[in-house]
C-alpha cells in the first residue's frame, strides 16, 4: 500500500511539474553604448483619455466649429477650468475649431475627436511673442498653436487633426526669400504647431499633425516622451511648406518615436540642442540622449533623421525597422564648424525602400558664424553602425569632410544597395569596418 501511495505521489508531482509553464524571459535590449534600454521606454501602450480626469468639450465654453470663428478665448477657458478642477481633458469634437495660441497647464490634456480639427489661425497677431526656443537658442518668439510649458504627464490623444493652416505663412516666406535669398528662417513671422518644454512623461498618440506654419512638433528639455502612430504631413507642392520639420528633438532624454508616418518639406526628425561657438557652455542648451525611432514610414523629406544643424551632442540614437519612400537622405550628419559637435553611438538598422542617399555627411555652412573666432571647431561622428539595409538610391554615401570634421569607427554590415553612384571613399572614415556590403551586386571589401 505504501508503495502505491509513493508511486501516486510521484505521478502527481510529475503532472504538476509538466503543467507549470516556464516563465518567459523578457528580452533585454541595449543602446549602442551598451547601456540597457528601459522596457518602459519601448512600451507602446495607448493612454485612455477618459481616465485622465474631467472631460470638457470646448463647445460647452462657447467654441464654434465653423472654421471661421476665432475660438482662442473659449478653448483657453476650457483648459483653465480643467486645471481648476484638478486636471482633465479638453475635447475638440467634430467640426473645425479656429484658434490662436493655446497654453495647457499642469494636469490638463488635449483630445481631438475623430472628425474634429483644431485649426491654427493664419493671422500671426493671434500668437503673442513670449519666452521660447528656436533654432538652438532660447529667445523671445511666437508660440505654437498647442503649447505645454512644464506640464508633466501631458497627452494629446484622439484620431482627429491639428492643422496649422500654414499656406499664408509659406507664401510670405517664399516672397521674402525672393526679395532676399539670404533671409533667415526667423525673418518671416510664423508659428509652430506643437511646442512642449520642460515636461516629463509626455505622450502624443494617433492624431494627425498637418500643414504647420513652421516646425511641426518641437520638444525642448523634455524626458520620457512617446510619439505613437502620428501622421505628420506638410506639402512640397504646389506651394512648398518651408522648415516644417516633423519632429524636432531639442536637448531631450528618453524619446520614442514609434509607428509614425512623416512627410514634410524639410527634415522629418531633427536632433537639435544648441548652436554657436560656446553652445556647449550655455546652460539652456544640452545633449540628446537615448532616442529610439522605430517602425516608422518616411515619405518625401530632406532627411529621415538628421543630427544637426543645431546640435552639440547626440548619444545613443537608434533608427530601426523603418521604411523609406522618397527622402533625399536616410541619415544626415550636419557638421558645422561654428559649433562644437559630437555625434556618437548611432545605430541605423533594418531599413528598406528608396531614397536619394543612404548617408549624407558634409560641412554645414548655412548662416555660418564663427563670432570672431579664427578657426572652426571640431565636429566628430564616432561609433556609427549601418546594418541590415536594403535600399535603392542615387548615391550610397555622399561624404565630404574638412580638416575640422572627423568620421571614425563606422561599420557597414549586411547592406544590399542598388545605386547610380555606389562608390565609398574609405579614406574619409577612420576605422571603417565593412561586413557583407553588396553594392550593385558586387561585394565591397
Amino acid at each position: 500500500m505504501k508503495n502505491i501511495l509513493f508511486i501516486l505521489t510521484i505521478f502527481a508531482i510529475s503532472i504538476q511539474t509538466l503543467s507549470c509553464k516556464t516563465p518567459e524571459k523578457k528580452t533585454i535590449e541595449h543602446f549602442p553604448d551598451g547601456t540597457e534600454i528601459p522596457q518602459s521606454l519601448t512600451d507602446t501602450t495607448r493612454i485612455n483619455s477618459e481616465k485622465l480626469g474631467v472631460q470638457l468639450a470646448v463647445t460647452d465654453f462657447g467654441a464654434v466649429g465653423d472654421g471661421q470663428t476665432l475660438n482662442t478665448e473659449s478653448i483657453q477657458k476650457a483648459i483653465d477650468e480643467a486645471a481648476n478642477k484638478g486636471g482633465g481633458v479638453v475635447i475638440i469634437p467634430k467640426g473645425r475649431f479656429l484658434t490662436g495660441a493655446l497654453f495647457f497647464k499642469p494636469g490638463t490634456h488635449l483630445h481631438v475627436s475623430e472628425g474634429g480639427t483644431l485649426l491654427g489661425s493664419d493671422d500671426i497677431a493671434n500668437f503673442p511673442i513670449g519666452p521660447s526656443r528656436m533654432e538652438g537658442r532660447s529667445i523671445d518668439y511666437f508660440p505654437a498653436v498647442v503649447n505645454a510649458y512644464g506640464v508633466d504627464g501631458f497627452t494629446i490623444t484622439g484620431k482627429g487633426t491639428i492643422d496649422g493652416n500654414g499656406l499664408k505663412y509659406w507664401e510670405a516666406f517664399w516672397q521674402r526669400r525672393a526679395e532676399n535669398p539670404k533671409c533667415t528662417n526667423l525673418e518671416v513671422s510664423r508659428p509652430r504647431l506643437v511646442f512642449i518644454q520642460n515636461s516629463k512623461n509626455v505622450q502624443l498618440q494617433d492624431v494627425k499633425l498637418h500643414n504647420s506654419g513652421f516646425w511641426t512638433t518641437h520638444l525642448y528639455r523634455c524626458s520620457n516622451v512617446k510619439l505613437l502612430n502620428l501622421h505628420i504631413f506638410s506639402p512640397a507642392a504646389p506651394v512648398k511648406a518651408p522648415s516644417t520639420d516633423a519632429v524636432d528633438i531639442d536637448a531631450c532624454t528618453n524619446v520614442l518615436v514609434n509607428g509614425c508616418y512623416m512627410e514634410v518639406n524639410d527634415d522629418a526628425i531633427a536632433l537639435k540642442g544648441g548652436k554657436g561657438v560656446s553652445a556647449d557652455t550655455d546652460p539652456t542648451n544640452g545633449p540628446n540622449e537615448n532616442i529610439i525611432i522605430q517602425n516608422c514610414t518616411f515619405g518625401f523629406c530632406h532627411s529621415a533623421v538628421t543630427c544637426g544643424s543645431e546640435s552639440i551632442h547626440n548619444r545613443n540614437i537608434i533608427m530601426r525597422h523603418c521604411k523609406v519612400n522618397g527622402p533625399s537622405r536616410v541619415f544626415w550628419l550636419k557638421n558645422r564648424g561654428d559649433t562644437p559637435q559630437l555625434y556618437e553611438y548611432i545605430l541605423v538598422e533594418n531599413i528598406t525602400g528608396k531614397a536619394d542617399r543612404l548617408l549624407f555627411a558634409k560641412p554645414w555652412t548655412q548662416f555660418f558664424d564663427l563670432q570672431g573666432r579664427e578657426t572652426p571647431l571640431l565636429s566628430t561622428s564616432n561609433q556609427v553602425v549601418f546594418r541590415n539595409i536594403e535600399l535603392t538610391c542615387q548615391i550610397f554615401a555622399d561624404i565630404e569632410i574638412s580638416e575640422y570634421d572627423k568620421l571614425k569607427n563606422f561599420t557597414f554590415e549586411n547592406l544590399k544597395i542598388t545605386a547610380e553612384k555606389g562608390e565609398l571613399n574609405k579614406s574619409l572614415i577612420e576605422g571603417l569596418n565593412l561586413k557583407n556590403v553588396v553594392i550593385n551586386g558586387k561585394l565591397i571589401e
